[in-house]
């Protein structure tokens, strides 16, 4: 005679859902980036990132003791890295790919999340987020423009003397303004024509 299971022996177990380690803290750090890009940073709770996130407020608090500790680690760990600036073959069209980039980055999640940080802290709270922001944004932005200018130099599309923080700053410096302090957005065409007459009429060689 053949022994069977009883029915509930042989029902499969249910997959437990509990998260645990880098699991969880990846979605919590993710549930921060979310509340910052949509209630910005007056707006974020731990309370509200635990709810997003789907634990218990104590699970944050016990890995990230305050507000300002936990969005500088999902800011650090979600900001995308800019290794290189792409040839293209030329310091027109390097410059346009580069600014897209840079304006994919501004509006994407993380980029929002900073923005929020940046728009909304006092002063001493911004003060918090600085370093992160210099090594984040600021100094790989710088060293892409440099490159690009770089080469556009060797192939002699641009003066030699074009590589100072005032020339290498005004890009990243006028989308920063309009989508701080107007409120608009880049489209391609206007990154377009941020490069054909601002970038390329600076960075162009003296004539005669």
């Amino acid at each position: 005679m053949v022994t069977t299971r009883s029915s509930a022996a042989a029902r499969p177990r249910p997959v437990s859902l509990r998260r645990r380690g880098a699991v969880l803290e990846r979605a919590i750090l993710d549930a921060a980036l979310e509340q910052l890009s949509t209630v910005g940073w007056n707006g974020l709770t731990m309370e509200g990132v635990a709810a997003r996130a789907q634990t218990g407020k104590a699970a944050v608090y016990r890995r990230w003791p305050s507000k300002e500790d936990l969005v500088a680690e999902a800011l650090q760990t979600g900001l995308p890295t800019f290794d290189e600036a792409a040839d293209h073959g030329s310091v027109r069209e390097d410059l346009y790919r580069l600014g897209l980039r840079m304006r994919d980055a501004m509006y994407s999640k993380p980029g929002l999340a900073l923005r929020s940080v940046i728009h909304e802290c006092d002063a001493v709270t911004a003060e918090r987020f600085h370093g992160l922001i210099l090594k984040g944004v600021i100094e790989p932005s710088t060293r892409l423009m440099r490159e690009v200018v770089r080469r556009g130099i060797q192939r002699g599309d641009v003066r030699p003397d074009a590589t100072d923080a005032m020339v290498v700053d005004v890009g990243p410096a006028m989308m920063m303004y309009r989508s701080k302090m107007c409120g608009s957005e880049w489209t391609d065409a206007d990154m377009a024509e941020m490069v054909d007459r601002v970038m390329i009429p600076l960075l162009r060689p003296p004539t005669g």
